[in-house]
């Protein structure tokens, strides 16, 4: 017997995953009660219900947030997933125009004014990715240990991260290398996340120590030498890792451990030389002989491990060239000051400085709500947007924000567990992808905050002022909701 639309609607509500709304309530207050406390001006008088203040605004910001969840929660989940395509490239195609309407906001031109609003297209775009990939990997049984399959979601992803990135808003577009977290639980290699990993490590050891020698009086630089040894033992642990032959992995790490020690002896006790010399000999070296082993054993993975070293070879070799002439030189200077290479508390590192001074001055318990010193004098830039997780440690202290990271953390296991449970293709993918997501932003916004992460400007999810953030993070949710509330329907 079919369903009536009352009763329909009655059995969603009841099928409504209850906790994680309860935690979006939680952090929609925990976030007003920031923004409140971010934005306060001495002179406000405790008016915090004024639209004309950014605390009045975020009330707005979160009522239509709650009429959008309402509607969502109203709308068929088949009718979000068939037109999952269309709004897929709805979204391309506003990105596209995005930069030709939107009006310069800090060299950014991702903003697009709508009367008096003005709307960031990347904060909904995301949404529209999830939809567009979980549609594609349901409909077409699509497996990320697939070459094919991996490609065609990779460009899913790149098309709206390339567009983004014209817009000149690089913190926006890295988020979507977020995605490929999902696509790791759906069986893409962990030898690419590895190579990802790798490549983060390459570049930091590699720019930190650079113009550091390896001793005095030796033309060997340290940072050389250590990506190189890095490159050498990684490819050794993929040999052990992926091929069935051990001897060949120990061969290659003793040779090559053997000649570093020869040369480094020669180095400090003979005659000085650059070592590097002799690790580019054994790289050459092991990837002959990779090149070899893949003919001899007729087995594609050495091949692809000798093009691991080339690749993380010619990656370290160009990481210089892209520091120095693709990147912005604000996002130089973010990067040198991060790394330890240059000291600017007046420029680059003045906002991470505050930021650690305002959640360091909040001790265990905070000063109390409106009472942050750092924050009402307005030390810290952006405080009630990219930087609003400092107020929350000035105010309420290391208890206060320990219990946001955890509300997070719970928001976050929750999302996988719902994610799991989906009985279909499209809702599991769908729920990783949101997953990612927040943990993306959260991990990275609370990073740069502290000084562990380069300050890339992203919002943190439903704390940061603004309503393209909070809209859009309330979309990505709720459609999650509405498709795990349909769960039990036995057919899509």
């Amino acid at each position: 017997m079919s369903q009536t639309p009352t009763s329909n609607s009655k059995s969603v509500w009841r099928s409504l995953d209850w906790f994680t709304i309860l935690l979006y309530g939680a952090l929609l207050a925990m976030g007003w009660m920031s923004v409140c406390g971010a934005s306060y001006d001495f002179d406000q008088a405790g008016n915090f219900f004024d639209f004309g203040t950014r605390s009045g605004m975020q009330i707005v910001w979160i009522g239509t947030s709650l009429v959008l969840a309402s509607v969502i929660l109203a709308t068929d989940d088949r009718l979000i997933e068939s037109f999952s395509y269309l709004i897929y490239i709805g979204f391309l195609v506003v990105l596209f125009i995005t930069p030709f309407l939107a009006h310069d906001i800090k060299g950014s031109l991702s903003w697009i004014k709508v009367g008096s609003l003005s709307i960031q297209p990347a904060e909904f775009a995301k949404f529209g990715t999830a939809l567009c990939v979980s549609k594609v990997i349901a409909a077409f049984d699509l497996r990320m240990d697939r070459f094919r399959d991996f490609v065609v979601c990779s460009v899913l992803v790149l098309a709206p991260m390339v567009l983004i990135v014209l817009q000149k808003e690089t913190g926006s577009a890295l988020v979507y290398l977020s995605f490929f977290l999902m696509m790791y639980r759906y069986g893409m290699p962990g030898s690419i996340l590895f190579t990802a990993v790798a490549a983060v490590v390459y570049f930091v050891v590699g720019i930190r120590y650079a113009d550091v020698p390896l001793w005095e009086d030796t033309p060997t630089r340290l940072g050389e030498c250590c990506v190189l040894l890095l490159i050498h033992l990684f490819s050794v642990g993929l040999m052990l890792v992926y091929t069935a032959l051990r001897m060949p992995a120990f061969k290659v790490l003793a040779y090559g451990l053997l000649a570093l020690l020869l040369a480094v002896g020669t180095d400090r006790y003979a005659l000085p030389f650059d070592i590097a010399y002799v690790q580019w000999g054994v790289m050459a070296g092991m990837m002959l002989y990779l090149l070899y082993l893949s003919l001899r054993e007729r087995l594609l993975r050495y091949l692809y491990i000798a093009f691991f070293a080339i690749g993380s070879v010619g990656f370290f070799y160009s990481a210089n060239h892209v520091l120095t002439e693709v990147l912005e030189p604000h996002q130089q200077m973010r990067i040198r000051v991060l790394l330890g290479l240059e000291d600017d508390p007046r420029g680059a590192g003045y906002n991470v400085i505050q930021a650690k001074i305002a959640i360091g001055s909040g001790g265990l318990e905070g000063k109390g709500f409106l009472n942050g010193t750092q924050t009402k004098l307005k030390y810290v830039p952006e405080q009630d947007t990219d930087f609003i997780f400092c107020t929350v440690g000035e105010e309420e202290g290391f208890i206060g924000s320990a219990t946001v990271l955890l509300l997070f953390l719970l928001l976050i296991l929750r999302l996988i567990h719902v994610a799991e449970r989906q009985p279909h293709a499209f809702g599991r993918v769908y729920g990783y992808c949101v997953m990612s997501i927040f943990l993306f932003h959260v991990f990275i916004n609370v990073g740069m905050v502290l000084g562990l992460t380069p300050v890339i400007g992203i919002p943190l999810p439903f704390f940061s002022y603004g309503g393209s953030s909070l809209w859009g993070f309330t979309i990505l949710l709720f459609i999650l909701l509405r498709i795990d509330a349909s769960r039990g329907r036995l057919s899509r």
